[in-house]
């Protein structure tokens, strides 16, 4: 199992000119228990399992464990997954030192939200924030992919 250290924040500005390439994806949660999320995604043509742990006091890192499956299998899967089916554009852009942005546009009852996620070898890793880059919402669990799931942001948006 390897560890996931991440920070997310909502973007504010134009960031798809930058994208070096861009990916479909399509996921579910076999179970959204903060603890053990497990997901299942598609992206592009290409299946994915995924086991995700509880994240630690700063929201930045926790456990991840994910395997490639059969496309079918995942498209499977999918059917079995709890309301709602995430929708939404991956768009990777690079930062600096081998580092990148993935920037992913939803669609479906998460549309109008884009948020941006970078992934860091250590939680002090520094990055240039571009333009683009809002407010910082690590943490925060309402923008995590499971919550988006089970509360869409057109529900807590209707809500604001």
């Amino acid at each position: 199992m390897t560890k996931e250290i991440e920070r997310k924040f909502l973007v504010i500005g134009d960031f798809k000119k930058q994208a070096i390439k861009s990916y479909k994806i399509a996921q579910g949660y076999l179970s959204t228990v903060p603890e053990r999320t497990v997901r299942v995604r598609i992206r592009d043509h290409q299946g994915f399992i995924t086991i995700k742990g509880v994240s630690n006091a700063s929201g930045t890192t926790r456990f991840e464990w994910e395997k490639e499956i059969p496309v079918n299998e995942a498209e499977n899967l999918l059917l079995l997954c709890e309301p709602t089916i995430i929708e939404k554009i991956r768009h990777i852009i690079p930062a600096n030192d081998n580092l990148y942005f993935e920037v992913d546009e939803f669609f479906g009852e998460n549309k109008g939200l884009i948020i941006a996620e970078i992934e860091l070898p250590n939680e002090n890793t520094e990055f240039t924030k571009p333009s683009w880059l809002g407010k910082e919402v690590t943490g925060q669990l309402k923008y995590y992919n499971a919550s988006l799931a089970t509360m869409p942001f057109s529900k807590w948006l209707a809500q604001l």
